[in-house]
């Protein structure tokens, strides 16, 4: 019993020298620690980044699949289709621009050629004798039998987009023709077999035989010209009579209703009949269906509104002046050449030389009077001892100073 005692005692101070030992071990190490905070610190990272593993190898990128391999083919495709429609049709415009339709039309044909070619029987055909199976003859043989198809297949594609282009330009210029070009290349009806000799006396309307006005507490109003009834009626047994006008026919034919009752007018052309070019309207005086030798025209815009300067007849503009006497004035030249009849009246306007040619008529007749030709045509007019030259002359002069005629309208 005694020993058991013993034995337990014996146990339990070894136990507390245990512990106390472990006290003081912790104790130490707390105090060289706190010593040296830093030096610990580090030690516990580098230890803690040695326990670490290595981080893994990035993944390797994913392979392209087919389908966006797909949508980048199929975007370099438009957009190159893209660009070729573009190109093409900046090259058709300036087609358009810089070529008629004739010279593209002729260009083409070379182009036709090369889309259409067949190859000959020399060529196509491979000589039974010559196997081709040799190097050289095999170079031989293929260009004789598909070169020529193989440049004809790639030619057509742009040969059926000439076509093509050649077809539609056809097609605008015509519908554009129907509004640049006058209705027919025969405005007028065929002279009578016994009027060949007739010339023809072309009149423009505004500020010709008539003015325009307009004024806000009246609004539009038309004033004939003074002398432009003599004119017509005198003129009108000389002369086919024809009025050529830039406007339209719903202002030409009321007007001239109300401008000629007796119908010494005998034909009527109106914008339709003009050319059209250069953002105005023309006379083409070559559609009239008579003799070019044979027209006058008259207008006091003559030479920037028809397209043949040679038949014009410059006459002074109409701006509602009550002394006008330009269409009186004008009559015995007009006179003078429907009885003398050149054989060409271009020449003899082309003689004046663009000046006035009542003013210079006269000047000309003056200067080419003598006894021998007092009797003659002109000396009568110029002296007024012609019976129709000197009536339609004191009618002109009544009207003028009478003040009736030029502040009368249509």
């Amino acid at each position: 019993m005694s020993s058991i005692i013993l034995r337990s005692r014996i146990i339990s101070s070894s136990c507390s020298s245990n512990i106390i030992n472990r006290r003081v071990f912790s104790s130490g190490v707390v105090s060289s620690s706190s010593s040296n905070p830093s030096k610990e610190t580090i030690i516990s990272s580098q230890s803690i980044l040695s326990d670490q593993s290595p981080p893994p190898p990035p993944p390797p990128a994913p392979e392209a699949s087919p389908q966006v391999s797909g949508r980048k083919g199929w975007s370099f495709l438009k957009y190159g289709l893209t660009a070729a429609v573009t190109g093409a049709i900046g090259y058709a415009c300036y087609l358009s621009y810089k070529c008629s339709y004739e010279e593209v039309n002729e260009k083409a044909k070379a182009l036709r050629a090369a889309a259409s070619y067949t190859p000959s029987e020399d060529a196509s055909a491979v000589d039974e004798n010559d196997s081709c199976t040799h190097i050289t003859a095999v170079h031989h043989c293929f260009p004789q039998k598909y070169r020529g198809l193989l440049y004809s297949a790639a030619m057509t594609v742009p040969a059926k987009a000439l076509e093509s282009y050649l077809d539609l330009r056809r097609l605008v210029e015509e519908h554009v023709l129907e509004f640049t070009e006058p209705t027919s290349d025969k405005l007028l009806p065929d002279l009578h077999p016994a009027e060949q000799h007739v010339f023809t006396l072309v009149l423009d309307l505004n500020e010709t035989l008539l003015y325009t006005d307009w004024k806000r507490e009246r609004g539009w109003r038309t004033f004939k010209r003074p002398g432009v009834d003599s004119f017509l009626e005198h003129l009108a047994k000389f002369y086919e009579i024809i009025v050529y006008s830039d406007q339209m026919n719903m202002y030409v034919d009321p007007v001239c209703e109300r401008l000629d009752p007796n119908h010494y007018i005998r034909f009527r052309l109106s914008r339709a009949a003009t050319k059209y070019q250069d953002g105005k309207h023309y006379r083409d005086l070559s559609k009239l269906n008579r003799d070019p030798a044979k027209i006058l025209y008259v207008s006091a815009h003559a030479f920037d509104s028809s397209l043949q300067p040679e038949n014009c007849v410059p006459i002074k503009p109409y701006k509602l002046e009550t002394d006008d006497t330009a269409l009186l004035d004008l009559i015995p030249f007009l006179e003078y050449v429907a009885r003398n009849s050149p054989a060409d009246i271009r020449q003899v306007l082309q003689s004046y030389e663009r000046k006035d040619i009542a003013k210079e008529f006269l000047e000309r007749s003056k200067d080419y009077q003598s006894p021998i030709h007092t009797n003659t045509l002109l000396n009568d007019i110029l002296i007024g001892t012609h019976d129709d030259a000197g009536e339609c002359r004191n009618r002109g002069s009544k009207v003028v100073s009478g003040g009736g005629e030029e502040n009368s309208y249509v």
